[in-house]
């Protein structure tokens, strides 16, 4: 007769730990390259907006419950031309309308997060966070622990370089001799080129961005990113279009 010491069999515990502290992991090390496009950017609104007449309370109150960076320089914009609050709302609504389209794709993916956990991560999607939380659903999947990670990299360091702008920004006399107003458009684009192996890709590209010129030479800003997104999505919906099924005889 021969005994085998066989090992003790493994909880599902550890393992549900070990994903989760990967994904979290993995969550932080992605966010990381963004923040050195995010915290110059940040720190920059952060003093703008204290030249503008903000105050330190209302700058972090604008920062922490809008989060999105466009719409954020979009109302500053309008806030020192002293235009009416439902023409700024209204503003800051066309530019993150965007978000709607994001939130319907990114939602498909979202089968593991329970519906507070989805409540929540829709106020924490960004652009960026949009374009991780894709390419990490084409790998090892999206999970909660992921997408949060991901997103208090992002929320955190933003709200920070907003302080750290708001008391040192006058240090800084002219950003723009820096390039720091170029930093966001640069890295747009970078997050766009990210999507060139998509099928569709250079249509949807060419057909948003010729209308979101036009939009924007005619109609102005800031209608010329919602309507350019709407073109690049009714171009990708044509042709993504299903092939009719066939029957087998």
């Amino acid at each position: 007769m021969c005994i085998h010491d066989e090992a003790p069999s493994t909880s599902q515990e550890p393992t549900t730990t070990s994903t989760f502290l990967v994904d979290v992991k993995d969550g932080a090390r992605d966010a990381l390259p963004i923040l050195f496009a995010l915290v110059p950017f940040s720190a920059v609104f952060g003093a703008v907006a204290m030249e503008r007449g903000l105050s330190l309370g209302e700058l972090l109150f604008a920062s922490m419950s809008i989060f999105a960076v466009a719409s954020q320089y979009v109302m500053l914009d309008l806030f020192g031309q002293k235009v009416p609050v439902w023409s700024i709302v209204l503003a800051v609504l066309a530019v993150n309308f965007r978000h709607v389209l994001y939130s319907a794709a990114i939602g498909r993916h979202m089968r593991g997060f329970s519906g507070p956990q989805k409540v929540l991560a829709f106020f924490f999607l960004s652009d960026p966070q949009y374009a991780a939380s894709e390419n990490r659903a084409a790998g090892p999947g999206l999970r909660p622990a992921y997408y949060f990670a991901y997103a208090a990299t992002v929320y955190l360091t933003w709200i920070s370089a907003n302080v750290i702008g708001a008391l040192f920004g006058s240090l800084i006399e002219n950003p723009a001799a820096f390039g720091f107003d170029f930093i966001l458009p640069l890295y747009f684009m970078g997050l766009v080129v990210g999507f060139h192996t998509r099928p569709g890709f250079l249509p949807v590209l060419v057909t948003s961005a010729s209308l979101s010129l036009a939009v924007y030479f005619t109609l102005g800003s800031p209608w010329h990113i919602t309507l350019g997104g709407l073109g690049g999505l009714a171009i990708a919906a044509a042709l993504s279009t299903p092939r009719k099924a066939t029957i087998d005889v």
